[in-house]
């Protein structure tokens, strides 16, 4: 991105070679084969892009001269491209995303910085089977944990409560953990099931839960609260839809720990998972969609949804 010197607004402006070009120590780095596969805002993210994105990223890494690859993305969606490529990317080379909090524009744009520490880490050779990570700000997170937790701070990725794989210092990558919570869910369709999000706050109807079914939504992920709790009003509205053969998903909207079926009050968790609601373990809402609309590819059963929600 950059600042549009008509509007004053800032927009979508530098190519993959743009990038490349701006990082002189790049070629003592790695060599770079650079695909200019779109150049949009990230919030134009969707699940079309991400197949089209995945079935790039195979290709890529089918070659035998490539080592792994490396994606240039903007940081309002950057967690959700990367998890959705961890469960569908099969190959073990490794997938590193990379993004700037300050734009192109900006006397400190963090940009090069970041894409230059991203082509380190994906070149060391202990990031093979690490799945898809972000590394922004020197830092390595597991696609996973990782979130975006400021607007605007450069330390804005992180990992809640497992914090960062690694480090990437001036003269080498450390890494101090490996995530062992990864799975593959194969790409099976050319347009994956409708999901959508539903969040759950003080006096909320359950009216956006029917809505939803009524637009055709296959699944439906409910942002509770606590440990997994909403109102009467939206547990009889998730007794509705999954009446109805409506796949339905609690997560929460705090930010670290699991959601467990504890309280037995109407809307308690416990009284959710008696109505066929499945239980997002510790995903946040945006990653329990993209596991529920791959997942839906395979089956539709509450029990098989909760296998591979707690994998």
């Amino acid at each position: 991105m950059k600042i549009d010197l008509v509007t004053g607004a800032v927009v979508p402006a530098l190519s993959g070679e743009d990038l490349a070009a701006s990082i002189p120590a790049m070629a003592e780095v790695a060599q770079l084969d650079v695909l200019n596969l779109s150049n949009v805002p990230s919030d134009y993210m969707c699940p079309e892009r991400w197949i089209t994105l995945q079935q790039s990223v195979e290709t890529a890494l089918a070659r035998d001269d490539v080592c792994g690859v490396v994606i240039s993305h903007g940081t309002d969606t950057l967690e959700e491209t990367a998890w959705f490529l961890d469960l569908t990317v099969r190959a073990s080379k490794p997938v590193v995303l990379t993004g700037a909090q300050r734009n192109a524009s900006s006397p400190d744009f963090d940009g090069p910085r970041n894409l230059l520490h991203a082509v380190r880490v994906c070149i060391d050779p202990r990031s093979p089977g690490m799945g898809a990570m972000i590394v922004m700000n020197n830092q390595i997170n597991s696609a996973r944990e990782a979130t975006k937790s400021h607007t605007s701070d450069v330390e804005s990725f992180k990992s809640g409560d497992f914090g960062f794989l690694g480090i990437v210092d001036e003269d080498r990558v450390v890494f101090s953990r490996k995530s062992t919570r990864r799975q593959h869910i194969a790409l099976e369709c050319a347009v994956l099931p409708r999901v959508e999000i539903i969040p759950m706050f003080a006096g909320a109807s359950g009216d956006m839960v029917r809505a939803a079914a009524a637009v055709g939504a296959r699944g439906i992920i409910i942002q509770a609260l606590g440990f997994g709790n909403v109102n009467e009003a939206l547990h009889d509205a998730v007794a509705a839809v999954i009446a109805e053969g409506i796949s339905v998903v609690i997560s929460t909207r705090v930010p670290n720990g699991r959601v467990v079926p504890v309280y037995g009050f109407k809307g308690g968790g416990s009284t959710l998972k008696a109505l066929g609601a499945v239980f997002a373990d510790n995903l946040s809402p945006q990653k329990a969609r993209i596991v529920l609309m791959l997942a839906l590819q395979q089956s539709r059963s509450a029990a098989q949804l909760q296998e591979i929600f707690d994998y």
